[in-house]
């Protein structure tokens, strides 16, 4: 299958700052469908998004450039965080 162009150049698209922005949106994505369906699949989806997702916070901050924009996805996967493991709570209880 045909990669679909986004219209971004390839080195924007492979910027460690982008590849976490869009991974914090792939997770949020994963955490909301878990939500609207508390199953074990959904869930531990969210829990491997998540784990994509703090690799790639770790490989961002490594870079040591758009901090800002670092910290405001850190502060966004913290709440994602949270949110999972609630419902991974709930689900188990």
């Amino acid at each position: 299958m045909a990669k679909k162009s986004s219209g971004t150049p390839s080195w924007k698209q492979n910027h460690p700052i982008s590849l976490l922005s869009n991974s914090v949106e792939r997770t949020e994505r994963a955490v909301k469908q878990a939500m609207s369906h508390p199953e074990e699949f959904a869930v531990e989806h969210a829990f491997n998004s998540l784990e994509r997702t703090e690799n790639a916070l770790a490989n961002a901050e490594q870079k040591q450039e758009h901090m800002d924009i670092v910290e405001q996805n850190k502060a966004k996967l913290d709440e994602l965080k949270q949110n999972i493991l609630e419902i991974d709570e709930n689900l188990n209880s």
